[in-house]
């Protein structure tokens, strides 16, 4: 299979889990193609000054991993700057949150899976 980037699905997000201003997410894969392995395989892209606001995750864990732009990232209530190269793990039962500080629209990966450990 095949998957082009004229042909992936993108929406907006606007104030996405309490976050500020209007985000983009492009399905690199659509959820329905994931196998019931998550819920998400996407680029996020955060206009300057926009965020994600603080979310907690259960049953699944999100990575970010930033492809470019600067972003202060939560997680579980310690912050740190991310740039490009950078990730962060928000594991299942914790919290995170994204604010784009750069000049720069911050796009990242996100990938939300599901967590099989019982």
């Amino acid at each position: 299979m095949f998957l082009t980037q004229d042909g992936m699905r993108s929406e907006d997000k606007v104030e996405l889990r309490g976050g500020k201003g209007t985000l983009k997410l492009t399905h690199i894969v659509p959820p329905e193609l994931l196998h019931g392995a998550g819920t998400q395989l996407g680029i996020i892209t955060i206009p300057v000054g926009c965020s994600i606001g603080v979310h907690s995750h259960t049953e699944n864990f999100e990575t970010y991993y930033i492809l470019e732009g600067k972003g202060r990232v939560s997680d579980c209530n310690e912050e740190l700057v991310l740039n490009p190269g950078d990730a962060e793990m928000c594991d299942n039962g914790n919290t995170h949150s994204i604010e784009n500080i750069g000049d720069t629209p911050l796009k990242m990966l996100a990938v939300i899976l599901n967590n099989f450990d019982k």
